[in-house]
């Protein structure tokens, strides 16, 4: 980031605890790993099974963090696979956003540590200022990490997840980051936000901010950033950035039958919805409330049908990708914790797709060898949709990267606080 001052995030401070182990290189070749056991889809997983899935997850994480902080992006249970050098900084975000909840189930030393190298690796590389606005902090992508060919730019997602990272580790680490830091990352998403409470999706030094491309994701990255940062720091202009851009996304997608499955604008509004006050923000309960629903309706209607019983139940996509599954979990079971109470049949459906959704990603969970904990890309066949072509086995199908555990890791643990195998909601 040359021309840039570093400005490098503090490590996270957390009272030690006993134990820990050595880091062991996911890297390595070894013998290629047990594929996923099988069975029945209408088996659901026991307490006991989330608990371990979570447990080897989140070590997978743990081992993944290099000395220097940075995760192995990508690996393979194809001992023969060569991954091609790449990195991403929002993932990496995101997966130390999962460890602080790993850490927060259960603390562990081994995961402070690794949150600790993980969060100081994107503090050194990726955290700077924005040249001219010296009150402003973003996370930036350098060219010379993510290896795409592009130049030198700020992500309005990069900026929000890092934020939900940073902000989310003050919950089982308070002053893991200075306060100061937090809020300049804040003023630099308001900054990317419009007067409608949509927003720019990249900025580039010398030419500004940029939205000749749009992400899907950066706006409830961003809002849920913002609410997070809120309740560390209780300024009300966070607050109001989010409702704006919440209340944008909803006022856009109104009447649409179909919904894109915006997971983080879920997990944003599942926090929004709990601030007292929120019609005074410019966006009424109902609102966001009518918006998550919409969603949740569209993720339930996309599910494949006729897979209930197959070896393969459970996927809410037809080309059983586990992160898409993930996401789409994590979406949902925010919005149980705030759907109201009259859609008794919503939520019948909801907690039936989570449950058989948990099952699929347990089952599909690497249990054995170096890449213990790892989840695929995706399990068996799969066919391109609109493809009338026999089901095609996806040639990334074994494919390991770190938002695939991330996301895997989130999931569960969300399901054991939100609902629970047996419905009761209870670890």
């Amino acid at each position: 980031m040359t021309g840039l001052r570093k400005v490098a995030v503090v490590g996270l401070v957390l009272v030690p605890l006993v134990g820990g182990i050595g880091w062991a290189s996911v890297e390595e070749k070894k013998p290629a790993a047990k594929g996923p056991t099988r069975p029945p889809a209408e088996q659901l997983p026991s307490k006991e099974d989330v608990r371990g899935a979570i447990e080897a997850a989140g070590g997978y994480l743990v081992r993944a963090t290099g000395p220097d902080g940075r995760f192995v992006y990508r690996t393979d249970l194809d001992p023969t696979f060569e991954p091609e050098p790449s990195y991403n900084i929002l993932r990496h975000a995101g997966t130390v956003y999962s460890l602080g909840m790993y850490h927060g189930w259960r603390p562990k030393e081994e995961t402070r540590r690794a949150i600790e190298r993980a969060t100081r690796y994107l503090g050194e590389c990726c955290v700077d200022e924005v040249p001219g606005q010296q009150a402003f902090l973003a996370v930036w992508s350098p060219p010379e990490i993510v290896l795409t060919g592009k130049p030198l730019q700020a992500k309005l997602g990069g900026t929000g997840l890092g934020l939900v990272a940073l902000a989310g580790l003050e919950e089982v680490g308070p002053g893991s980051t200075p306060a100061a830091e937090l809020a300049a990352l804040g003023r630099f998403l308001i900054f990317m936000q419009k007067p409608d409470g949509s927003f720019y999706s990249k900025y580039f030094p010398g030419q500004g901010r940029d939205d000749s491309w749009t992400s899907l994701y950066y706006p409830g990255e961003a809002a849920l950033g913002l609410v997070m940062l809120a309740e560390q720091e209780g300024s009300r202009s966070w607050l109001e950035a989010a409702a704006r851009a919440l209340g944008y996304l909803a006022k856009s997608r109104e009447g649409r039958s179909t919904l894109p499955a915006d997971h983080w604008a879920l997990l944003a509004t599942e926090r929004l919805v709990q601030v007292d006050g929120l019609d005074s923000l410019g966006v009424s309960r109902r609102q966001l409330v009518d918006h998550a629903v919409q969603i949740c309706r569209s993720i339930l209607e996309e599910r494949p049908a006729g897979e209930g019983t197959s070896s393969y139940g459970g996927s809410l996509t037809p080309d059983r990708r586990t992160t898409p599954t993930s996401t789409r979990l994590e979406g949902l079971l925010a919005v149980l914790t705030f759907l109201p109470s009259d859609e008794i049949e919503l939520r019948h459906e909801m907690e039936t797709a989570i449950h058989q959704g948990i099952s699929f990603l347990v089952r599909a969970q690497v249990r054995s060898g170096e890449l213990d904990g790892a989840i695929p890309r995706a399990v068996g066949l799969s066919r391109p949709r609109g493809s009338r072509r026999l089901p095609l086995v996806d040639p990334r199908a074994s494919e390991v990267r770190i938002d695939y555990v991330q996301h895997a890791l989130s999931a569960m643990i969300r399901y054991l606080e939100v609902l629970g195998p047996s419905g009761d909601g209870q670890q």
